[in-house]
């Protein structure tokens, strides 16, 4: 990746005329103008979304003059990964891929502060041959849920099937639907959200609704029971960005899902009732769940569905507010 760097970077660059007759491709001028890494950490950073802007971005075209371009490069990882044997849900195995229902609070790939006890580090010790997929330091991952969000997931075990499921991912032909738990009512029922996301201005650790350097993101939500202080909603995934879910629901709808710790507020959970409040009090992670997750298989060309349900805590809290 270059010079080694202890800390995160960040890079804001303008497009200008001048660079557009000198370069062709973005990566190609993102390589000139940040010459201390290579075209493949580059390619990298942009498949992570650490480069953004307000304009669709494309490794193979250069944008217009005056577009705005944030390059963000965190710290270094250390070079090895270990398999470790951490026990794992799996929910669908064939020699291409592995579908696993990851728990809230495991973190799906090394990255600083998290550097074993990862879901690459339990993929690795079922599927050693998974080095060498995809990312060098994410093996196999090809999309990722926060570590307070559990649900479904898949993981390729071959470079094919990488490849066929980072182009379905790149084209939204994947059918994501998720389940939370939210503090208050939406205006609205049902409803689609759509805004820009990208980092905030001022906390580097969340990202931001409506800000002017951004990626398009859409999120489609039903309501599927009110109850006192709190609703149950459904959620479907147009795009996936970092956070959508809880960004666009805490931002744009006002209503943050219940126990988030980055984008929740704790004073919610005053205003439910004292059966359920006794049980997410302590509940470290937000309620928000991956429940369904279906494609078409890159190799084999099935159609394939799995659901698993919200984890325990989720699921105790529906019923203590049905009693």
């Amino acid at each position: 990746m270059g010079p080694e760097v202890s800390e995160a970077q960040e890079f804001e660059l303008v497009v200008t005329e001048e660079d557009r007759s000198l370069h062709k491709r973005l990566d190609l001028y993102l390589v000139a103008k940040l010459p201390q890494f290579s075209r493949s950490t580059i390619r990298r950073l942009f498949e992570d979304e650490q480069i953004s802007s307000s304009e669709k971005l494309e490794l193979k075209k250069m944008p217009l003059a005056g577009t705005v371009i944030e390059v963000e490069v965190p710290p270094p990882l250390p070079t090895d990964l270990v398999a470790e044997d951490i026990p794992l849900e799996i929910l669908f195995e064939d020699p291409h891929l592995i579908i696993v229902n990851k728990p809230a609070g495991l973190v799906v790939h090394p990255a600083p502060g998290h550097y074993t006890g990862t879901l690459v580090n339990a993929i690795l010790h079922r599927c050693p041959d998974l080095k060498g997929v995809g990312a060098e330091k994410r093996p196999g991952i090809v999309h990722r849920l926060d570590l307070g969000t559990s649900g479904v997931m898949v993981v390729a075990k071959d470079q094919a099937t990488h490849e066929g499921l980072v182009s379905l991912f790149s084209a939204h032909d994947i059918d994501r639907k998720y389940e939370a738990l939210v503090a208050g009512k939406p205006k609205d029922l049902t409803g689609t959200i759509v805004s820009t996301l990208g980092r905030h201005p001022s906390n580097r650790l969340k990202m931001a609704a409506n800000v002017k350097v951004g990626k398009r993101a859409v999120t489609h939500y039903k309501t599927l029971k009110n109850y006192e202080g709190a609703t149950h909603v459904e959620l479907r995934l147009e795009t996936g960005r970092t956070h959508q879910i809880r960004v666009h629901l805490s931002q744009v709808v006002m209503t943050p899902v219940l126990c988030d710790p980055l984008y929740g507020n704790h004073q919610h959970l005053h205003k439910l009732p004292e059966r359920v409040r006794a049980i997410l009090e302590s509940y470290p992670h937000q309620l928000l769940h991956a429940k369904e997750l279906g494609f078409v298989h890159p190799v084999t060309k099935q159609t394939l569905h799995f659901s698993a349900p919200p984890p325990e805590t989720f699921r105790a809290a529906i019923r203590a507010f049905s009693e």
